[in-house]
């Protein structure tokens, strides 16, 4: 078992204040983190250091809708290694108007267990 230091660093996008963060990990496992002016920016660190997650958003084809594209996100955010099959996944996905603002358009996408939501309404074309 190797118990080398790891130094990693890190932008903190948990608040407007984007504090540089340093982490250091023995072993995967987090033993400090450094620069984080809050709670969210400590948070952050662990987590992106662990298991870095991202939400994904793009659009959708739709058909017989008033526009051809529907905004659409994930309703959690998906590892950030799943990121381009999800996009991938949604590119491939075409739906049927109308769609109301918050309607699931795909759920669970790839065994993560995160639903993809729609992020306004499209009535019918017309």
């Amino acid at each position: 078992m190797s118990t080398e230091l790891e130094h990693a660093h890190y932008l903190c996008i948990g608040c407007p204040l984007g504090c540089r963060l340093e982490v250091d990990a023995i072993d995967g496992e987090v033993v400090e983190v450094r620069g984080h002016s809050c709670k969210r920016g400590k948070e952050f660190a662990v987590q992106e250091h662990t298991d870095p997650r991202r939400f994904v958003t793009t659009t959708v084809r739709i058909e017989g809708g008033r526009w051809p594209r529907l905004p659409v996100k994930t309703a959690d955010s998906v590892p950030k290694g799943r990121v381009e099959d999800v996009a991938r996944a949604l590119h491939e996905l075409a739906l049927t108007a109308p769609v109301a603002m918050g309607d699931v358009v795909l759920a669970d996408v790839l065994g993560t267990g995160v639903d993809v939501v729609a992020t306004r309404d499209l009535p019918l074309r017309g």
